[in-house]
């Protein structure tokens, strides 16, 4: 048995809650009744659909695949979709199996009726629907959904006893309720906590840049930090010596273990480190940007461990107080003049303004994003990379872009990817004279060199490149503008922006459409590669380029057509780069 992928960082939604909306109706029959959570829903009709799963989802099933064991007397009769949304089953007559030959003959006699469930032999029913069970939850799933009709009436008592045995939640949908009503449920229920979370840590973000700005910047940080993650905070040295700490104090044993994870970091280790006591979730970075013969320093936090957020809210604050703690010795005159370019910007510099304090004329800005194979933190692959200009994201636990379908058995193995417009795992300022190549464990999608002025144009440049590296499952992509003989120099860009303009129009009040096309026409056509950079089903591009061909009148077949139409998307992309 293949083992199970972690559960998708997106936040669970609790299976209390689905119990609890009155108009699913569902009913739970067996299994552990508390804390139990759901990352998301897949419906499976076969005997085996581990392969399939991906760990924390509520598998849903009509119980067709117990035909198998029954001998097909559960198909028998089941002549039309059930409101558990369960693939259709008609049951072939003597006459249809009969063929041409027997045409007017008299018709044959009925076939006598099958065995039911409730006929076959109960050891051979309780011993699939035990190993069913088993190999469920092996794969990780956190509850089973057994739909009522068209194939049972009821819920095999089997079933109820594996599920009891084995620890997984059974819960029974009704017959009026489609399992797309439960799948709609919870995909509503994550999209709502995953806007909250992305309030919470806007706003900590928020808080954590003006804390850097105020007198006793750590101290303030830290401060803020303990705030946000409703927890405690500390900066410790490798001997355990506190150097700053902030919010309720923990008990001895999470002290001991935090002193621990800093004596780990401060020997030369991994630049962060977690561990977890009952009722706590360690985390430990490393800050960068120390000097010889200085005492290394770590901050340390202890959080709830069924709090995600404040782990992505405690990267923005390490990287802040990296900044803040590495003293300016530390590799010369360039940390000092980065941190008053920092000061400048909170202060309302512009950009333009600090390019004399980076130093470097040129630089180049890297969008990562984690693939699954790895544990890496963002602040190992900024130490790989060489630079502490790094602004961690939060991609790597949103949840799929709206109107996005659930992980199906074709998509099941499909890498996180990041939405258009989402922050990626990370973003990093290299200068350009530094060699960017690829990484184990991590996508990249790498900009050309930009001067400090024209920055956010590299940032959308690399944010495109790794769009287009995650959907071609490549470990590293580069923007590359054309050059001074391409074809778009030989069309006046207001020309080329009023024909673009034009060519257009009947997408313009639709940016989804618009995003679709481009990334569509970007990957040469393909369904799949597009529905992965942009984060929704495949049925649901091809819906989008079906209505895009109807809107604009054209062939999209056509080479002339796509190669005129990815002009125009060009010129636009260029317009907005100068905006």
């Amino acid at each position: 048995m293949p083992h199970p992928l972690p559960p998708p960082s997106t936040p669970p939604v609790p299976l209390a809650d689905l119990l609890a909306r009155t108009d699913l109706g569902l009913r739970q029959l067996a299994g552990p009744r508390e804390g139990v959570a759901i990352h998301w829903v897949h419906t499976s009709e076969m005997a085996d659909p581990v392969p399939y799963l991906l760990g924390g989802e509520m598998l849903l099933t009509a119980g067709m695949h117990l035909a198998k064991v029954t001998g097909g007397a559960d198909e028998a009769g089941a002549t039309g979709p059930g409101p558990a949304g369960a693939a259709d089953v008609t049951a072939s007559g003597p006459a249809d199996a009969a063929g041409p030959d027997t045409a007017g003959s008299a018709p044959a006699a009925p076939a006598p009726a099958p065995p039911t469930a409730a006929t076959f032999p109960p050891a051979a029913l309780d011993s699939y629907l035990d190993g069913y069970v088993a190999r469920t939850v092996a794969a990780g799933a956190a509850a089973l959904g057994f739909g009522i009709a068209p194939v049972h009436d009821t819920v095999p008592a089997a079933l109820v006893a594996a599920c009891d045995r084995h620890g997984l939640p059974l819960v029974e949908v009704p017959v009026g309720t489609p399992f797309t009503a439960v799948e709609s449920a919870v995909w509503q229920a994550v999209t709502e906590a995953r806007h909250r979370e992305l309030t919470r840590l806007s706003e900590a973000q928020r808080a954590l840049a003006a804390a850097a700005a105020r007198p006793d910047p750590a101290s303030a940080v830290l401060r803020a930090l303990a705030r946000h993650v409703h927890g405690w905070t500390a900066l410790l040295a490798p001997d355990g010596a506190e150097h700053g700490t902030a919010g309720p104090r923990p008990d001895g044993p999470v002290r001991a273990a935090a002193g621990r994870l800093a004596r780990v970091l401060g020997a030369g280790g991994p630049s962060s480190a977690t561990d977890t006591l009952p009722g706590t979730s360690l985390s430990a970075y490393a800050l960068t940007g120390r000097g010889p013969g200085r005492q290394a320093l770590a901050l340390v936090v202890a959080a709830d461990p069924h709090d995600p957020p404040a782990h992505a809210i405690a990267g923005v604050a390490a990287v802040l107080l990296a900044l803040i703690t590495g003293p300016a010795t530390a590799h010369g005159p360039a940390a000092a003049e980065h941190s008053a370019a920092l000061v400048r910007l909170l202060l309302g510099a512009r950009p333009a303004d600090v390019a004399p304090l980076l130093g470097a004329p040129l630089w180049t800005v890297v969008h990562a994003e984690r693939r699954r194979d790895t544990t890496e933190s963002t602040a190992s692959l900024a130490a790989a990379l060489g630079t502490s200009l790094v602004a961690p994201g939060t991609a790597a636990e949103l949840p799929a872009a709206p109107g996005a379908h659930p992980a199906t058995e074709s998509t099941a193995r499909t890498e996180a990817v990041t939405a258009p417009g989402a922050a990626p795992a990370l973003r990093a300022l290299i200068p350009a004279d530094q060699e960017v190549t690829a990484h184990p464990g991590w996508t990249l999608g790498v900009s050309e060199p930009a001067p400090v002025a024209e920055l956010a144009t590299a940032d959308r440049h690399a944010a495109a490149a790794l769009r287009r590296a995650l959907a071609g499952r490549t470990a590293l992509v580069r923007h590359r503008t054309p050059g001074p003989h391409s074809i778009t120099s030989l069309v006046a860009p207001t020309d080329a922006r009023q024909h673009a303009q034009a060519l257009l129009a009947p997408l313009a009040d639709s940016p989804p459409l618009l995003a679709t096309l481009h990334n569509w026409l970007s990957l040469h056509g393909s369904w799949d590669r597009t529905a992965i950079a942009l984060g929704i089903h495949r049925n649901t591009v091809r819906q989008r380029i079906t209505r895009i061909a109807g809107l604009l009148d054209t062939d999209l077949d056509d080479p002339d057509v796509r190669m005129e139409l990815w002009f125009a998307l060009r010129s636009l992309d260029r317009d907005a780069s100068r905006t």
